[in-house]
């Protein structure tokens, strides 16, 4: 059963296979929508620039029926006269090819944003396969849109049923009525016939809309396995990252072991922390951690400290308070200068008193270490 879970699509689509996805030219789509856009745009486009288009079509049609002697018998004449026709014609209906165009690029951009895919143009002879087209053919997905393909005629032949039966009579009476007259009602009826198309259409595209962007995600779903081969190609092996940090922190380790000869001293617990401090008079500021540990680290440390003769001062509150506060390489707190100021008097008393073979002065005590600084004042 484990097994056969793990072959299911059941993960969502990783954001890396949604964008090897839009590399490859595949996103959402809908043609439902396309074919929407531009025919409101065609409707829209022909409502609003009918006034100046029709008079120029008419004039444009008398001006093609009308011919001289000289252009029907001189082949070069008609053709230049074609040109002209042709580009006058071009001319008047270029606003509306360019607001079909745009209408048929926005379909796209409004389901997917724009997206340039190289590699959707290049061949792909597994398209050729016959036995990949019949399935194609019984899928899923082609009776949906045998079911789209369907819902649409239904909803042109209601329309074009509904008109006819609601004004069969005018359109009877169209018959013997001037031929302008007839025109202007006969554009009326088509116009009315077409936005009751496009609000069905509209329902349609409300449907299909959805649909293709669930149809789309459920089609990239990724298996249990995928997705783990996914994460490993991403992060990285998890085993793998585990020994690479460790090796980090040994690293880490072993650069900061390598400052404790350095430290002017080194404040213990006295057993479970030990945290190395250092005054660089030249550098100014305030005195800095450089190296800290707990358990087997802090022996390490006071082991290093002893055999290069780095005082230990026994000061718990102080150092756990740095442990816990002090970052590598970082300046004390502000709270804790007066407490290090006095581990670092001793110090120099220590070293003094050796210089000169007098007696060692007290360790300091009692220290000033603020309760809320000390981890373990509440133990």
């Amino acid at each position: 059963m484990a097994e056969e879970s793990d072959l299911e699509k059941t993960e969502p689509a990783s954001q890396r296979r949604l964008d090897q996805a839009r590399e490859e030219g595949q996103v959402p789509s809908s043609r439902e929508l396309a074919t929407f856009l531009v025919t409101v745009t065609g409707v829209a486009g022909i409502y609003a620039l009918g006034g100046w288009m029709w008079p120029r079509s008419a004039q444009l049609l008398r001006d093609g029926l009308t011919l001289d002697r000289r252009q029907v018998f001189d082949p070069s004449a008609m053709f230049d006269v074609l040109i002209d026709r042709a580009t006058d014609g071009l001319v008047l209906l270029a606003p509306l090819f360019i607001a079909l165009i745009v209408a048929s690029l926005l379909s796209p951009f409004l389901m997917a944003g724009w997206n340039f895919a190289p590699k959707a143009l290049a061949p792909k002879f597994s398209k050729l396969n016959p036995a990949a087209g019949l399935k194609r053919m019984v899928s899923t997905t082609a009776l949906i849109e045998l079911g789209k393909g369907i819902g649409k005629a239904s909803v042109v032949a209601a329309v074009a049923v509904w008109v006819i039966m609601r004004d069969h009579e005018k359109l009877f009476a169209l018959f013997g009525t001037p031929i302008d007259v007839a025109l202007g009602a006969t554009g009326d009826l088509v116009l009315m016939a077409t936005l009751i198309l496009v609000a069905g259409m509209a329902f349609i595209v409300a449907i299909d809309v959805p649909y293709q962007v669930w149809h789309y995600h459920d089609g990239l779903k990724m298996t249990k396995e995928e997705a783990r081969q996914e994460f490993k190609e991403q992060e990285g092996d998890p085993q793998v990252k585990g020994r690479i940090r460790q090796q980090q922190r040994e690293m880490a380790r072993s650069r900061m072991m390598a400052n404790v000869p350095k430290a002017d001293v080194v404040v213990t617990n006295p057993t479970h922390y030990s945290v190395a401090l250092r005054y660089d008079a030249a550098r100014g500021g305030a005195p800095r951690v450089i190296a800290k540990g707990a358990g087997e680290v802090a022996l390490r440390i006071r082991t290093l400290a002893a055999e290069h003769d780095v005082p230990l001062v026994e000061a718990p509150p102080l150092a756990r308070a740095l442990h816990k506060h002090c970052e590598l390489e970082q300046e004390v707190p502000a709270r804790l200068f007066r407490a290090v100021a006095e581990v670092l008097a001793y110090v120099y008393q220590l070293n003094e008193a050796f210089a000169a073979g007098s007696e060692k002065p007290r360790p300091p005590g009692n220290l000033p270490v603020p309760e809320d600084l000390d981890p373990g004042a509440d133990d």
